[in-house]
């Protein structure tokens, strides 16, 4: 997904796409230009040729597909396929009049020259996938790029395309019949179908940073993100956006939304906007995790515990943690970036990334054995987890196993679910910070490792209705500095409530004396978009229970060799913190909170299946310096 807490806020502005549907009528008589012979474009530079497809999904949409294959093959050679389906495939651009041009609010221009997107030439530069004998394509979503119909925000006619793009990849007779998909954001969430709708021909997926269920994207429990408006207006004008002034006129009309139908793109966004409500059929249809418990295609997940775009919620454990085949994951302090990125777009972080996923490909897809199963220094972790100080290590999962939870009392009170309530600096530094009930521990009397999924269960009573509520924890230090750790949102009926939720999962190292504070208030302005109701909310009783490790993690266990996003800094540097009042920490503190006792060394055997997905080494790749991506 695209639209960003802060960093980049895309707004919906009619006029684009007047601009747009102008365009459309402009190349409406225009044939597909030919790239010149004089200039290598950048697959050519890669390895590949290029060649375009319709395929029919059977229920009257026509996907566009633009494929890439080895040119040092024969034209009918076989290869295993690598697809990635999203919404950013368009020859115009990722993000039609939004993006990939100077300045947020310039118009949609055109280059002239149609071209196959170059959203994952990271990808292919840093793997060498050409020739490493593998074909790429990139399907359009329906309702994008050259693709007819209409977007449903991973609903069943984008379920269905999936399973159409993959079926067909595997169906060519220039395909071994076997398909990887390769995605971050939206086209990792596709990923997510694929594992949901099960297609013939899939064998692995890579999926960094996706979105595991729509609606957990654009509320929480109720509580609207501040994207849950914008962010379906903004794939509105992707969507409207055609492709290049030398593309087909079919593909121009294809590409817009108005013309194939001209319902479409509200009925989009007023679906969305007007549902907050969980249960409801359309956003069940669009619970993605919930369809793909328990299936068994091999997937290779990423997901930031610091991300501010598709968020650390409990479901992406419990995506990742209820499925049954082989799983390899990326769990750390980084926000929406690749895995070969530091911060997002720059490609500085390529190894071991593109080693990681050719190994995981070349096994799952290709079929090559490991090179020595039995070889643990020869093999990946199941889990590699980068904590707080930079580190990473190897888990047999996540939450690891030996997570442990330590129940607290919450200290009842009162809070207004008012205006400009802020967990962070991250937030607006205007807004007002630490206002709420606060339970504080005790300075620890020793360090504390903190991994896992927070937990509460709350009683309530709200004077009105739709009151918000939102729970966050915080490491507090001795300059009474508290770090944001955990959260979640609520939104409230009128009277009286009991209700439990998780909250955010995190891994963080805690100093001895430092202290964990709890504090429950308004939803914070800073991530959700709340209506507050400037009425009381009383906090009649609750529970809270953190989760900490019970053994030591040695430095011998340290993975050497992975990336330190710059994420992790800033949230370090004060992007994650607020400054409380002395008198705030000792009204608060209470004696009982529940703190973990020290930890100890690991007993023998522990933790040994880390290495138990066998992901071998693969041999360095030749690697171009790729532009920077979204």
């Amino acid at each position: 997904m695209h639209t960003q807490k802060r960093e980049t806020m895309l707004t919906f502005r009619p006029s684009r796409v007047a601009l747009a549907l102008a365009s459309v009528v402009a190349a409406a008589g225009l044939a597909a230009a030919p790239t010149s012979a004089a200039t290598e474009t950048w697959w050519q530079a890669a390895g590949a040729t290029w060649t375009q497809a319709e395929i029919p999904d059977g229920s009257g949409t026509t996907l566009h597909a633009d494929i890439l294959r080895p040119t040092d093959l024969p034209a009918g050679a076989k290869t295993p396929v690598i697809l990635s389906i999203g919404p950013y495939f368009n020859h115009s651009g990722q993000l039609g009049p939004y993006g990939d041009i100077p300045g947020e609010d310039a118009p949609y221009t055109p280059t002239g020259t149609n071209a196959p997107s170059n959203r994952f030439q990271d990808f292919i530069d840093g793997t060498n996938l050409f020739r490493q004998g593998y074909s790429y394509v990139m399907v359009d979503l329906p309702g994008y790029g050259g693709s007819t119909g209409c977007q449903d925000w991973a609903g069943p006619v984008e379920q269905g395309a999936v399973k159409t793009a993959v079926q067909w990849a595997a169906s060519q007779p220039w395909s071994t019949g076997h398909v990887g998909m390769y995605g971050k954001s939206y086209d990792a969430m596709t990923g997510v179908m694929g594992e949901a709708v099960q297609p013939k021909g899939l064998d692995a997926i890579v999926a960094q940073e996706p979105v595991y269920d729509s609606y957990d994207y654009l509320y929480t429990n109720g509580v609207r993100f501040e994207n849950s408006v914008g962010t379906p207006a903004l794939y509105d004008g992707i969507a409207f956006t055609p492709g290049q002034t030398s593309d087909s006129a079919q593909y121009n009309v294809n590409s817009v939304n108005p013309v194939s139908d001209p319902t479409c793109s509200f009925t989009y966004w007023a679906d969305q906007a007007a549902d907050n409500n969980h249960e409801s059929p359309y956003w069940k249809q669009r619970d993605l995790a919930a369809e793909a418990a328990g299936h068994k295609i091999p997937f290779f997940l990423t997901q930031g515990f610091l991300e501010n775009n598709t968020k650390p919620d409990p479901i992406a454990w419990q995506f990742f943690n209820s499925l049954k085949g082989p799983k390899h994951a990326w769990f750390g302090m980084w926000d929406h970036i690749r895995g070969n990125d530091v911060t997002e777009g720059d490609d500085k972080a390529p190894e071991p990334w593109f080693d990681e996923v050719m190994a995981f490909y070349n096994h799952y897809v290709k079929g090559e054995p490991f090179s020595d199963p039995n070889a643990d220094t020869n093999k990946y972790p199941a889990v590699a987890v980068e904590t707080s100080d930079g580190t990473w290590r190897a888990e047999q999962q996540w939450p690891p196993l030996d997570s442990t939870g330590y129940t607290t009392k919450l200290t009842p009170g009162i809070y207004t679910d008012g205006f400009n309530a802020a967990d962070s600096e991250d937030a607006d530094p205007n807004d007002t910070t630490g206002q709420g009930v606060w339970t504080i521990s005790p300075p620890l009397p020793h360090p504390a490792h903190f991994s896992g999924i927070p937990s509460t269960t709350l009683e309530v009573t709200s004077e009105v209705a739709d009151s918000d509520l939102s729970v966050d924890v915080y490491e507090i230090d001795a300059k009474d500095s508290a770090l944001l750790l955990s959260r979640y949102a609520y939104l409230l009926p009128k009277g009286e409530s009991k209700f439990s939720m998780q909250l955010y999962g995190n891994d963080w190292l805690i100093p001895a004396g430092d202290r964990i504070g709890v504090l429950v208030t308004s939803a914070n302005d800073g991530w959700w978009s709340p209506t507050p109701t400037e009425t009381p909310v009383t906090v009649d009783s609750g529970t809270i229970t953190l989760p900490f490790l019970r053994y030591e993690r040695s430095a011998r266990d340290n993975l050497v060799g992975y990336k330190t996003p710059t994420r992790l800094g800033q949230w370090l540097s004060g992007n994650g913190s607020i400054t409380l009042a002395a008198s705030t920490i000792t009204a608060a503190t209470d004696p009982s909170f529940a703190l973990p006792p020290a930890e100890r060394p690991a007993p023998a055997g522990f933790n040994s299946g880390a290495y138990g997905v066998g992901l071998p080494v693969s041999h360095p790749s030749r690697r171009r310096t790729a532009r920077n991506r979204r």
